[in-house]
């Protein structure tokens, strides 16, 4: 069955009314296709009047979803299987919550490069909830810099709810492994796109977020905290967390508007979650449209603009 948020309640009472009139099909022999199609449109109609007037938190909702594609579904979507998956950091371990590998996108090789949450309980606690360790960003940057050596564009897509807190992964420079691939990043001389697809919280979603295109879909969200913790910070507890969300500015139009993204990729109605093949398609779209540009640069050039990019994000001039 599927699962509906709380604010999609009138999607799933009509989807409920569909499923009836498909049971009185199959067991009367009648031919409702009228009625039936009518429903059709009016789901759609429902669909398309809620999703285009989410709020902030309600796009944060979303980007939650658990029937949400997570970042080895886009891969494997956009290679058609052609992905082969790299381990470890050379170092500690592999980091299961971030995943990395070649993958062949229409015969071009590409290095992809996100953090995995997990779609069951077992899986989630397999990847940490999609929050990675110092050995994670640390694997990532090995990656990038494999791609560099070989001339390969690299796409990371950003899904987490934070570089993991754990005392342990302090001691093992959590800050130090992130900071590091801030700096390096800046530096590569290959096309670099990051595209946000659920949740881009903090320093665990920047860590692998420099690059020289940065997009989000339509319903995903990138700050410096969650709204949840805004709220923990400001007002000791989560009863504000619509509140914190709105004055975050954590949604893709905020952050187009602030210059701080450089585009926006739409999601299907109903959101990413109601059609993944479609959303696989915009991607993979998305992607090959910016590679093509940016292969054709200078490598200078693309880090030059990549470091003008981010050292003017919140500079304000009279």
């Amino acid at each position: 069955m599927p699962i509906y948020l709380d604010f999609e309640k009138k999607i799933e009472e009509l989807n409920e009314q569909m499923l009836k009139l498909k049971e009185i099909e199959e067991k009367g022999k009648i031919n409702i296709s009228v009625s039936m199609k009518e429903l059709e449109e009016k789901i759609i109609e429902t669909k398309k009047e809620i999703y285009e007037n989410l709020t902030p938190w309600q796009r944060v909702q979303v980007s939650r979803h658990p029937e949400r594609p997570y970042t080895l579904s886009y891969i494997n979507a956009i290679t058609d299987g052609e992905f082969l998956e790299l381990h470890g950091d050379r170092g500690v371990k592999d980091d299961k919550a971030m995943v990395g590998g070649f993958g062949l996108l229409d015969g071009e090789s590409v290095m992809f490069i996100g953090q995995q949450k997990g779609a069951n309980t077992k899986l989630r606690q397999y990847r940490n909830f999609g929050m990675p360790n110092p050995e994670g960003y640390r694997k990532a940057l090995r990656l990038m810099k494999l791609a560099e050596k070989f001339n390969k564009p690299i796409v990371c897509l950003i899904d987490t709810p934070g570089a993991f807190p754990g005392l342990e992964a302090e001691e093992r420079g959590q800050g130090e492994a992130i900071a590091r691939n801030l700096f390096e990043m800046m530096q590569l001389t290959v096309p670099v796109i990051n595209i946000v697809i659920g949740e881009g919280a903090s320093g665990g979603a920047l860590g692998i977020g420099i690059g020289d295109k940065v997009l989000m879909l339509e319903n995903t969200w990138y700050s410096v905290i969650s709204p949840e913790s805004c709220s923990s910070i400001l007002w000791r507890n989560w009863d504000h967390k619509e509140e914190a969300a709105s004055a975050l500015k954590l949604t893709p139009k905020d952050m187009k508007k602030n210059k701080l993204i450089d585009g926006i990729i739409k999601e299907p109605i109903g959101g990413a979650h109601s059609n993944h093949e479609a959303t696989f398609k915009k991607v993979k779209t998305e992607i090959k449209k910016h590679i093509k540009v940016l292969s054709a640069m200078d490598p200078n050039d693309l880090i030059n603009e990549r470091i003008e990019k981010f050292t003017s994000m919140g500079v304000v001039s009279n």
